[in-house]
């Protein structure tokens, strides 16, 4: 025998879930009326034939069963004789009784002090088999701690954290673990193999320098299409929102750190409330985007700090983009970055809508003067109109 591979052993304890779920779910249950949850264990009563199936909190098989037995629950007890395997997922399991089949079992505590004339598949945090159990044939699972003092027919395989075997062994022994396991002399007869978990190898400095290179290519890639794409799109966005910076960037600063405090605080409050979770649910969705726009309008206001000519947006916000993300690539330095942009465009994308705000009012013009700021407001919005989406010509920076 080989010792079990890793989809071996996940398929093993797949399949110990489903028996627990298709055993709760049955509708053969051949329990007694009085099986509803209690303390204290409780008998249950079958035909004596055929595949039987039990469920509860705290399940006790005292009768001899003819054929399989499939049991789920809290605590299970079997402590009749079954001829044929017993199937068991539980917190608690006990084999008392003799099986003369074999016994497949998934659990926290699994003990089995009587004889299994076959062989045993057992995934548990603890498993003991006392003197008075045993194993006819092969023995394999996995637990956290395993105590063999009965016998064991033929080979052991088992993947364990402490081992200790002061029962006999009939044929080999292999265990994987990182500790070496308490075996009495002359236990095993056949060959004892420990196979030992390989380290985690740290990656060299050539392999770290490779992945860095490699997500700052991924990003360069994918976050510049993003930045592309925003710079076509919303032009006027991108100049509206980072004019609040221009100006006076330690007050979008000074907003974008309070709002990054106060709003999760909110959303935690609204979500304590019935009424107002949807809300909650709602301004976090909205905080959420506006968190990962700061990104696209910081990249643009790098942009325009460095080209304050007529260039197009979208070159703005490419060439702002890429130096944002070698930035953010940087170590040490990613973390002021990524704080500055989070705070500064949170704070200019919040002063921006506060700007726009429909409450806001705007004081009437009359006469001369007012007509002449009209006029010239609207030559300025024919001159934007002329280039499409363009923003001003000149930025005021």
């Amino acid at each position: 025998m080989r010792l079990p591979s890793l989809a071996r052993r996940a398929f093993s304890a797949l399949l110990a879930v489903c028996i627990l779920a298709l055993a709760t779910g049955s509708a053969a249950f051949a329990v007694s009326p009085g099986s509803s949850p209690q303390s204290a264990p409780f008998a249950v009563v079958n035909d004596g034939s055929g595949p039987q199936f039990y469920s509860g909190v705290n399940i006790d098989v005292q009768d001899d069963v003819s054929g399989d037995v499939y049991v789920s629950g809290q605590s299970v007890t079997i402590s009749g004789n079954v001829t044929g395997d017993v199937i068991a997922a539980a917190q608690t399991i006990s084999i008392t009784g003799n099986v003369d089949g074999n016994v497949r079992l998934a659990g926290q505590d699994v003990t089995i002090s009587g004889e299994v004339a076959r062989s045993g598949t057992i995934f548990a945090a603890t498993l003991t088999i006392t003197d008075a159990g045993s194993f006819g044939d092969d023995l394999v699972g996995a637990a956290g701690d395993i105590a063999i003092s009965g016998a064991i027919g033929r080979d052991v395989e088992v993947g364990v954290g402490n081992l200790t075997i002061n029962g006999t062994v009939g044929g080999n022994l292999t265990y994987n673990s990182d500790q070496e396991a308490n075996i009495a002399a002359d236990a095993v007869s056949g060959n004892v193999e420990r196979i030992a978990p390989e380290p985690e190898q740290e990656p060299t400095a050539g392999e770290k320098f490779v992945g860095w290179l490699l997500g700052l290519l991924y990003a360069l890639v994918a976050l510049s299409l993003i930045t592309v794409l925003a710079g076509w799109l919303f032009p006027r966005l991108l100049h509206r929102v980072t004019d609040r910076l221009l100006p006076r960037p330690w007050l979008a600063l000074l907003v974008g750190f309070v709002a990054s405090i106060a709003v999760p605080l909110v959303v935690v409050l609204l979500l304590a409330t019935v009424i107002g979770a949807p809300l909650a649910l709602a301004v976090l969705l909205v905080w959420i985007t506006l968190t990962l726009a700061t990104f696209v309008f910081g990249a643009y206001f790098i942009g325009r700090l460095i080209f304050r000519g007529n260039q197009h947006p979208v070159v703005k916000a490419l060439v702002g983009g890429l130096i944002l993300i070698v930035a953010l690539h940087i170590p040490w330095l990613n973390i002021i970055v990524w704080l500055a942009m989070v705070f500064l465009g949170l704070g200019a994308q919040l002063l921006a809508i506060y700007d726009r705000r429909p409450w806001r009012r705007v004081p009437p013009v009359s006469g001369v003067a007012g007509a002449s700021a009209v006029s010239g407001a609207s030559g300025v919005e024919q001159r934007r109109g002329d280039g499409g989406d363009q923003p001003p010509a000149v930025d005021s920076n």
